[in-house]
């Protein structure tokens, strides 16, 4: 599984409209891959959590899978649409 299908798999997760999620990689350079979370307008608060601990949580377990697998910086960035 690569790092674009961990998010997707992690964010819907806790999604309530799981099938509107998106994740894509939108940059990679030679340290830091960039990815971009969009996630509807109504889910954008379970996502982000209370005070931000959801989505630190996220970058957590990401950057942690990161560091396992491509020994890389992530760069996560949640957006709503």
């Amino acid at each position: 599984m690569d790092i674009v299908k961990y998010t997707l798999f992690l964010v819907k997760s806790i999604a309530k409209e799981a099938d509107m999620v998106s994740v894509k990689e939108i940059g990679n350079d030679e340290e830091i891959i960039h990815l971009e979370v969009l996630v509807k307008d109504s889910d954008m608060g379970a996502i982000i959590g209370k005070a931000g601990k959801t989505a630190s949580a996220l970058r957590t377990m990401v950057q942690a899978y990161s560091y396992l697998h491509d020994k890389k910086k992530v760069k996560l960035n949640i957006e709503s649409f």
